[in-house]
C-alpha cells in the first residue's frame, strides 16, 4: 500500500515497503525532475515524528510561528466558554 500527498511541486510518498517505496520513486523520476529529500521532517505546517515505526504528526511548530508573527508570546491563555465563538476566530466553522 502506498499513499501519496502531493502539494504544488511537494510530494510526500509513504508504502508499506522498502521495494515498492523505491520502484515508485523509480516510476515518478522517470517522468519528473525530482530529487529525495530523506525522511520527512515538516510538511506543510505540520512536524512529522517517528517512533516505534509510527509517524506522529503536530501543528505545534506552525501554531508557535503563527503567535509569535502576531507578538502574542507573553500572552495568557484564555479559556472559552463558548466553542463557537473560538471556533469562530481561528476559522474552524
Amino acid at each position: 500500500m502506498t499513499y501519496i500527498l502531493l502539494y504544488v511541486d511537494d510530494i510526500f510518498l509513504t508504502s508499506s515497503s522498502d521495494d515498492l517505496h523505491k520502484s515508485i520513486m523509480s516510476l515518478l523520476a522517470s517522468e519528473f525532475a525530482m530529487k529525495d529529500l530523506g525522511p520527512l521532517n515538516y510538511f506543510l505546517g505540520i512536524v512529522v515524528t517517528r517512533h516505534s515505526g509510527d509517524l506522529f504528526l503536530s501543528q505545534r511548530k506552525y501554531a508557535e510561528e503563527i503567535i509569535d508573527r502576531a507578538d502574542m508570546t507573553s500572552c495568557k491563555p484564555t479559556l472559552y466558554e463558548d466553542p463557537t465563538h473560538y471556533r469562530s476566530l481561528v476559522r474552524a466553522s
